[in-house]
């Protein structure tokens, strides 16, 4: 059986613990977790947004360079902090700049727009990205923005499942027709066919509304709540609400398609990632408190915000390490999941940021995706051997001296 093969097996009818083939084939074909950055993006009041948007671009960039595999950057048009209010020209700009991580809308409000303009500019997306586009959808979460279009808010999640049933009908080719009380389609068609199977992913948090809209439709699920304490604790039972409606509906689900969000900065050590975020942390939970449902209220010690958020688990501010522990609780918890998205919250300065994210891919993804395994058996194997390696190689160096000196010692007779 080849590799390959070995890779594809299924994990209930393997031995426990895995065989040395399974594991190499684990090592070899890649990660059984991925990992990306979910950005609002948030930015501290009082940094140039012209700079902000660009900062943003870079640590894309960055991500790219790293081998993280996605970043979702997000829709808001209101208060003046999380001020990307297009993710498709994010996205449009950073598939220039890039080579190979993915681009996902994190998440495109439904109910702003049209269901047609928005299906069509995804799929030219599509098309210019050459297959790195993905799609995420939600309601829309600042009051502001949907008081300010005249949207009921009480409405917004029923408008925005309405519109996704119909982009996901228009992404197969079909031509749709649909009266609504937000807008019209007449035999409406898309005039090109996907450039890639994209990935389609829909909002969840503490309710079980987004998980049960997964399981029906047959998308993906970004768990936005994933590291909340009562979010953490909800997480086996909204997969099983993504099987039950799935089974119900006939769609087509698994694990691979589910996201986890969390908020993390690390450094060589806790004292280092305390000190990086005196920068932002406290100002970004006070900007919380006013938008979420799910914030961890207001604090006025940042070393005593950091603690609780440790404690709890609703996020990492601090070492490699800390980062592990937090992954693999969450993987235990959920029962298995396909990617970990770092929520980008800036709460550190630019250079504070870059060094979280360099680490997390120094340490803590080669954790997981298998890559350092061959690498530590082969030190092992050195190490182990005592100075039997060096022995030989200084014996053959003395042989070789020998040698040379009689080859001359000849020549001179």
């Amino acid at each position: 059986m080849s590799l390959k093969e070995l890779s594809g097996l299924n994990e209930a009818t393997e031995p426990d613990p895995p065989s040395k083939e399974r594991k190499a084939a684990m090592a070899y074909f890649g990660p059984p977790m991925k990992f990306g950055v979910f950005l609002g993006p948030w930015h501290k009041i009082g940094m140039n947004p012209t700079l902000a948007l660009e900062r943003d671009l870079q640590l894309i960039d960055l991500l790219d360079e790293l081998g993280f595999d996605e970043a979702w950057i997000g829709e808001h048009h209101s208060g003046g902090v999380e001020i990307t209010a297009s993710p498709e020209l994010m996205i449009a700009a950073a598939a220039q700049r890039t080579r190979q991580i993915k681009l996902g809308t994190g998440v495109s409000s439904l109910p702003y727009h049209q269901p047609f303009m928005l299906a069509d500019r995804i799929l030219q997306l599509d098309h210019m990205t050459r297959g790195r586009m993905m799609f995420g959808v939600g309601p829309g979460q600042l009051l502001k923005d949907a008081q300010m279009m005249g949207i009921e808010t009480t409405r917004q999640r029923a408008m925005m499942e309405e519109s996704l049933q119909l982009i996901l009908r228009l992404f197969k080719g079909e031509t749709v027709t649909h009266k609504s009380d937000w807008f019209e389609l007449n035999e409406a068609s898309l005039q090109m066919k996907p450039y890639s199977d994209f990935d389609v992913c829909v909002t969840g948090a503490v309710s079980p509304s987004g998980p049960k809209l997964a399981g029906r439709l047959g998308t993906g699920l970004l768990s936005l709540a994933a590291t909340d304490p009562v979010g953490i604790e909800r997480l086996g039972q909204h997969w099983d609400i993504v099987q039950a409606e799935s089974r119900e509906h006939g769609t087509v689900v698994d694990r691979s398609s589910w996201r986890l969000v969390g908020p993390m900065h690390i450094a060589e050590s806790l004292e280092q990632a305390k000190e990086d975020v005196k920068y932002g942390l406290l100002w970004i939970t006070q900007y919380l408190h006013h938008i979420s449902p799910h914030s961890t209220g207001t604090y006025d010690d940042v070393d005593k915000l950091v603690d609780d958020m440790n404690e709890s688990g609703r996020g990492v501010i601090g070492t490699p390490e800390m980062a592990i522990a937090q992954l693999e609780r969450l993987d235990a918890k959920s029962g298995g999941f396909g990617t970990y998205l770092i929520q980008g919250f800036n709460s550190a300065r630019w250079p504070a940021t870059r060094r979280s994210y360099e680490l997390f891919a120094e340490e803590v993804i080669p954790h997981f995706n298998g890559q350092l395994d061959v690498v530590k058996a082969g030190y092992e194997e050195v190490v182990s051997s005592g100075t039997e390696w060096a022995d030989a190689t200084r014996k053959a160096q003395a042989e070789a001296t020998a040698a040379y000196q009689a080859e001359r010692s000849l020549k001179v007779n």
